[in-house]
């Protein structure tokens, strides 16, 4: 008999909201289910619990539907304590290859404690200064980065103890990517300062860039179904920008550089095949 293997853990988190961070995460689970892994994961925003909401509202339509989509197992933590959470991922993450979690937009201490854990840790933001503002602070003439804001210098610890874990416990090295969401075609000098900005923190505390998903009207319409970009034949007939919406995603789940495990299901679709199909 095989030893377990530890699930890779995928935390989306910042500390601010209204950044398509849960609409992200749950197209990035569906798109790992399509592959043909084993993925489960935790809402820790027992408040709003959007993601749990959006695989609630899934699990429903594929009932009524009488169809069978890939999916995901999950739970909204009602907890208190990082010692409730840990066990909630024990249990979860006993036989799954990847575990991820959905963090509330404010600052909370078990987001912090989910993020000390992550694999990979997806920092999704708005394309503009306003959400910049949450890892660094820029010049207001210049836009050069003056300095690096709390919840950057509190991930900067975090990835430095990390480190040290990876030696003493031979543990994964933790990514950091920085999503650009909600893209939009604005003023080119605006986005150029943008890219600047970010080019240069990223070197400073070294976090990724990878672009995420444009503002869309149809992830807003896809929640009450709880489908995604990725369940062809159950969408409708989809005009030109949902189909340029889907290669986003496409793009977003190879820019994360996920391990690939070998699928305990042997079935769904294989990364290749998720990758070239065609809408």
């Amino acid at each position: 008999m095989s030893a377990p293997t530890t699930p890779h853990r995928i935390v989306f988190a910042n500390e601010k909201g209204g950044t398509g961070k849960s609409t992200t995460a749950v197209h990035i689970a569906i798109a790992l289910a399509y592959q043909g892994h084993r993925v489960a994961a935790i809402d820790l925003d027992p408040r709003q619990r959007t993601f749990h909401r959006y695989l609630e509202n899934r699990t429903e339509t594929m009932k009524r539907r009488e169809i069978d989509l890939p999916t995901v197992r999950f739970e909204v933590f009602r907890g208190e304590t990082a010692e409730e959470l840990d066990a909630l991922v024990a249990e979860l993450g006993a036989d799954v290859d990847f575990l991820i979690f959905d963090t509330p937009g404010r600052d909370d201490p078990l987001a912090r404690h989910a993020a000390t854990s992550a694999d990979t840790l997806v920092t999704p933001l708005n394309d503009s200064f306003v959400d910049f503002d949450l890892i660094g602070q820029v010049d207001a003439e210049t836009f050069k980065v003056r300095r690096l804001s709390f919840y950057a210098e509190l991930i900067w610890e975090t990835r430095k103890k990390r480190a040290m874990a990876t030696i003493r416990d031979q543990r994964r090295e933790m990514d950091w990517v920085v999503v650009r969401n909600r893209t939009q075609h604005v003023e080119a000098r605006n986005m150029r300062r943008l890219d600047n900005a970010l080019t240069e923190l990223s070197r400073r505390v070294g976090f990724r860039v990878a672009q995420g998903l444009s503002e869309r009207v149809i992830y807003r319409e896809l929640f009450p179904s709880g489908l995604t970009l990725l369940d062809k034949g159950h969408l409708g007939e989809l005009g030109t920008s949902h189909l340029v919406a889907r290669q986003e995603l496409r793009q977003l789940v190879a820019g994360l550089n996920l391990p690939q495990p070998l699928s305990r299901t042997g079935a769904g679709m294989t990364a290749p095949q998720l990758t070239a199909e065609e809408a």
